[in-house]
């Protein structure tokens, strides 16, 4: 019982960013706008933060600048996608460029260790929080181990994550926001001849996908770590888009394919170098790749027919 419920706090641990960056993606792409830059936001994001509360000492304004590099990102890929109606798919490669090029080439200036930023203490990172009577109803069997072992004990980001899954669906379907979100992403053309600006809408959204990718590279640097190091995303981007698609653009069904790739990432974590029975020590290079491997998997074999908004990746033009 003790192995399975660590292996499940890996997994929630694992999943968060994915999560954020499935949510954030669930935004843009809602409204039409193809984002293959969330690896480039997420890094931009888990950097500034990590500097930002290595400079101030301050977690909280390391989390603001995160969103604000995050935000300029998704802005940049707004303005070539939506406003100069560029290739939106050569857009987001260019930001994960940008932003992997960037952090290493100003980690290295301003702290001169080799693109890191320098190790943070606790002050300058979000904790783990214990939730109310967590280390008494431990003490029960079961209900009390995993009360205090899996659901207490992460920090607030983490909470954020879980609770921006019914606030994105509310938001999404229950709201005018939501609505002409999901209606510039599906027929445009109508949104515009009812008044609506479709610039507008698809600008808040990636707006939305900024502030949503900052906290998940925030999470990384300055939550379940205590600074930048280079390439320290490892493609959870790709691994969120696939999940994105594998949920078939719905936050709730993204929530459980992010729990369903970080749990792949938990094993991964738990049984490198472990002598499992029958198979021996699988090789390193191998446990490293099996979470994306299974992405492919699964992605080719159980996704079934996906079928994205309308109009994703397809600028438009205004009619006169």
């Amino acid at each position: 019982m003790e192995t399975l419920v660590q292996l499940l706090d890996l997994t929630v641990r694992s999943a968060v960013p994915l999560l954020l960056a499935c949510l954030a993606g669930l935004y843009s792409e809602r409204s039409g706008i193809v984002d293959i830059g969330l690896e480039g936001k997420m890094l931009g994001g888990a950097f500034a933060a990590a500097a930002a509360a290595a400079v101030t000492g301050s977690a909280w304004l390391g989390i603001g600048a995160g969103i604000m590099v995050s935000v300029g990102l998704a802005l940049i890929h707004g303005f070539a996608s939506i406003t100069n109606r560029g290739n939106q798919i050569v857009s987001g490669v260019a930001i994960n460029f940008i932003a992997a090029g960037a952090a290493a080439l100003l980690g290295n200036a301003w702290f001169n260790q080799g693109g890191r930023t320098p190790q943070l203490g606790s002050e300058q990172r979000f904790n783990p929080l214990e939730l109310p009577l967590a280390e008494t109803l431990g003490q029960i069997p079961i209900i009390g181990m995993l009360y205090e072992e899996l659901i207490s004990g992460h920090n607030l980001i983490a909470y954020v994550a879980f609770l921006m899954v019914p606030i994105t669906w509310w938001v999404l379907f229950r709201t005018r926001f939501g609505l002409r979100l999901r209606a510039v992403g599906e027929n445009p053309a109508a949104v515009d001849t009812a008044g609506i600006s479709v610039s507008w809408a698809r600008y808040r959204a990636v707006i939305c996908c900024g502030i949503l990718c900052g906290l998940a590279g925030a999470y990384l640097s300055i939550g379940v770590s205590a600074g930048f190091v280079k390439d320290m995303t490892a493609g959870r981007g790709f691994i969120a888009l696939a999940a994105l698609i594998f949920a078939k653009w719905r936050p709730v069904a993204a929530m459980w394919a992010c729990l369903l790739f970080g749990f792949l990432g938990a094993i991964e974590i738990r049984y490198q170098g472990v002598d499992l029975p029958v198979v021996g020590v699988l090789p390193l290079q191998l446990m490293q790749a099996l979470p994306y491997i299974l992405t492919v998997i699964l992605l080719a074999g159980f996704i079934g027919k996906a079928i994205p908004p309308r109009a994703a990746g397809i600028p438009y033009t205004k009619e006169r």
